[in-house]
């Protein structure tokens, strides 16, 4: 079990101080893939998820390891609970991961700028995942099943490195099927009986059933993966003004002020993690350091 920090820290529930953690217990935890975790948070303690949207990420602290963004996997607008998938890559997540329900973590948020939803209501909507980047996109697929007819053609497509490798994917298929949203697999290497597309993400792109002229695309994986995928939208018409890409730098402070996640004249804890892809393009294939 985790220990409870210190009695000076903040009260269960009682912080908004974007510095000061909450300290919340995890209501349910569950296995998605080898080394991917799910943690879900009663909203309750989290003024009833007030102020969160698909999108954006909240600050994870584990007690005597360290603290790490996590994206948003669900909202109380979209389901029971409050959602982050996590998946195993440092000291942190991996303590992250090994928690079980009734265990207690510090929790700051919600941060950043999220997908624009209603900015893309009236028109197509693509969404584009690679492997644990459809977490921040499955509350936005949630939102818009909900919402569909404020939309027109809706396509998903996602892409891992196996099927087994794949989220959520019984909750996808049903989620599609009931909404009328275009739903495309790709795993990089088949196994016997996968029935999806073999390849890369971005090979698919022509596939989609949108009309490029009045698709918005929103875009979450390996940045290798949206470079690509952001390439072939332009080239079927899409411009860069109606793509949105979620961007992963190192946050620490969450609140724009440590420097550690600036972005050219930007901080993603801030100003991202979504951004427009007409506003970064310069510095898209920069590499982090």
């Amino acid at each position: 079990m985790v220990p409870r920090p210190a009695d000076s820290a903040a009260p269960e529930g009682a912080s908004t101080d974007p510095w000061v953690p909450r300290v919340l217990a995890v209501a349910g935890a569950r296995d998605e893939t080898v080394g991917v975790r799910t943690l879900t948070i009663d909203p309750a303690a989290v003024d009833g998820g007030a102020g969160i949207a698909p999108g954006q990420f909240a600050m994870l602290y584990v007690f005597g390891v360290g603290e790490v963004p996590i994206s948003f996997s669900g909202t109380p607008d979209d389901g029971p609970a409050v959602a982050h998938t996590v998946r195993e890559v440092g000291p942190v997540t991996r303590a992250l991961c090994a928690l079980e329900a009734g265990e207690r973590i510090g929790w700051r948020g919600p941060f950043g700028r999220g997908w624009p939803l209603a900015e893309a209501e009236g028109g197509d909507l693509a969404l584009i995942a690679g492997g644990i980047g459809l977490a921040p996109l499955r509350p936005a697929l949630r939102a818009v099943k909900a919402r569909r007819d404020r939309f027109g053609r809706v396509a998903l497509l996602y892409g891992a490195r196996g099927p087994g490798d794949m989220l959520f994917l019984p909750e996808l298929r049903a989620a599609c099927a009931d909404a009328d949203i275009q739903l495309l697999l790709a795993a990089d290497h088949a196994e016997p009986g996968w029935t999806g597309e073999v390849g890369v993400v971005p090979a698919f792109l022509p596939r989609l059933k949108l009309d490029p002229a009045r698709t918005r695309a929103f875009v979450c994986g390996p940045e290798a993966m949206m470079r690509y995928t952001v390439l072939g939208l332009g080239d079927l018409g899409v411009g860069a003004d109606r793509i949105f890409v979620s961007m992963e730098r190192n946050m620490k402070c969450a609140v724009g002020l440590c420097g550690r996640c600036q972005f050219g004249g930007d901080f993603v804890c801030r100003d991202g993690p979504v951004f427009p892809f007409a506003d970064i393009a310069a510095r898209f294939a920069v590499r982090e350091r």
